[in-house]
């Protein structure tokens, strides 16, 4: 269990320089709107993830929660940042891939603390 929330930092970590990397290339005015709201859920989600680590398991889940639903808002950036054209397809499946691979040591998480409470 432990070692499945410490394999989420550096994941996240890679995920995060990837999506800055692309944030950095938007238009200018997306820059400082979709790419700035991006990062802030991305490092909200960071911080929550560091939070796994730090308390008991019976908060675990709201955390574990709270982070789901910052992936998911992600996605939905991602698909906006598409359908806009402000990414291209191929930088699109690269982010999407990795949140898909974060997604599941996310739902195995879930699934394991959702049980225990």
């Amino acid at each position: 269990m432990k070692e499945n929330s410490l394999l989420l930092i550096p994941k996240y970590e890679d995920f995060i320089q990837y999506m800055i990397e692309i944030i950095i290339k938007l238009p200018r005015t997306e820059k400082f709107n979709i790419g700035n709201e991006f990062k802030i859920s991305m490092y909200e989600t960071l911080e929550n993830i560091l939070y796994l680590e730090k308390i008991d398991k019976y908060q675990k889940i709201n955390y574990l929660n709270k982070i789901d639903a910052k992936i998911n808002l992600q996605r939905i950036l991602l698909r906006i940042m598409l359908k806009n054209k402000w990414i291209d397809e191929k930088k699109f499946k690269i982010a999407i891939t990795k949140i898909y691979e974060i997604g599941k040591i996310l739902g195995g998480l879930i699934k394991i603390y959702g049980k225990n409470n």
